[in-house]
């Protein structure tokens, strides 16, 4: 499971830079400031928990491993769920998207809840 970990880890540092790029390049002018800024906190969100997916792959054999698993598989799902749906609502204008945000954000507190838990 470290290796898929990473694996997702990097691929989501991959399109987070990109998407990075892209809206500091491709968006600038094209969205109102207020929608920029919403792409942008997708953007950092899912950057930090790229690096949490990397982490959490080299935490694996160190810490409680069904903790850890599920905290990898946590982050992967706000990854999606809380920057995608940010995505979703920037690049589109449907605001109605914004109600998976929060669910994405829950995912992301669990899984830093599961690996504060698997520490002990």
């Amino acid at each position: 499971m470290d290796r898929t970990f990473v694996l997702i880890g990097a691929l989501a540092g991959v399109v987070g830079v990109g998407l990075g790029a892209f809206g500091a390049h491709g968006l600038r002018g094209r969205l109102s400031p207020e929608m920029l800024a919403v792409f942008e906190t997708g953007v950092r969100y899912h950057m930090y928990h790229a690096l949490a997916l990397v982490s959490t792959a080299a935490l694996m054999g160190r810490l409680d491993g069904r903790l850890v698993n599920a905290a990898g598989w946590l982050f992967t799902a706000g990854i999606v769920l809380f920057s995608g749906s940010l995505y979703v609502v920037a690049l589109t204008g449907i605001s109605v998207f914004g109600a998976i945000t929060p669910i994405g954000g829950l995912a992301f507190l669990a899984g830093w809840a599961c690996l504060a838990i698997a520490s002990f």
